[in-house]
């Protein structure tokens, strides 16, 4: 492990210490000022560890890194693994992951060359919402993740990704439907695959939403509409 590698990890969880101790719920990382290469990556993974930083550790069955393009100009994040991803090591393999797989063929890509990974990295334990010391330990590594892809769009997937990126508390039909910044990178937030699943599949209304906010990010991407929400 590089000492530059190990030093940027503790300037990155100090600076996010600061901003909790300064009373902010959930602290803005900043990203890595230097390119990281996409090899960097399995650097990262291994800077993680067996990972004993925080309680989720104590409950889980696999790290859930993320997985991707490391090249990718598209970048989703959600909230943190569930059961089947647990299990698996891999994010969104569940119902919600099939349903996100869904979406992003519906604007015309493929799973494989965007890049999905999660606020925290462990299962918390009944799917609950990441704590704050545990979103303190983990973003560390996903703003390093996010340091080593440079994508040119982040897409946030629920309101626990949204706080966690942003500080934003809102509902999330109020902050969805435009962009916003996180250190030069455009953030759309919508919807979890799985609060769409729990609408019901004859409700259209919440899925027509998060179409038009993928709509947007094809735009910026400057991609071709695919062939729309199912």
């Amino acid at each position: 492990m590089s000492d530059d590698f190990e030093d940027t990890v503790n300037e990155i969880r100090e600076y996010v210490q600061y901003q909790i101790d300064s009373g902010l719920r959930y602290a803005l990382a900043p990203v890595v000022s230097d390119r990281l290469s996409p090899g960097r990556l399995d650097e990262i993974r291994e800077q993680i560890g067996d990972c004993r930083r925080c309680k989720l550790s104590g409950s889980r069955t696999n790290i859930v890194f993320g997985e991707g393009d490391p090249d990718s100009r598209l970048m989703f994040i959600g909230e943190g693994p569930g059961r089947d991803e647990d299990i698996e090591g891999r994010p969104f393999v569940g119902r919600a992951g099939q349903l996100l797989t869904k979406m992003i063929a519906a604007m015309g890509l493929d799973r494989s060359r965007v890049y999905i990974a999660n606020i925290v990295k462990c299962r918390p334990p009944k799917n609950r919402d990441p704590e704050d010391d545990e979103v303190i330990e983990c973003i560390q590594f996903l703003d390093a993740q996010i340091a080593a892809i440079q994508p040119s769009v982040i897409v946030t997937l629920g309101r626990v990704a949204v706080k966690a990126l942003l500080g934003f508390q809102a509902p999330m039909g109020k902050i969805r439907g435009q962009f916003y910044d996180r250190n030069g990178i455009p953030v759309m937030p919508t919807f979890h695959p799985s609060f769409l699943l729990r609408q019901g599949p004859n409700d259209r209304k919440y899925k027509g939403m998060a179409w038009e906010d993928l709509k947007q990010v094809m735009s910026l991407l400057n991609l071709p509409l695919g062939r729309g929400g199912e």
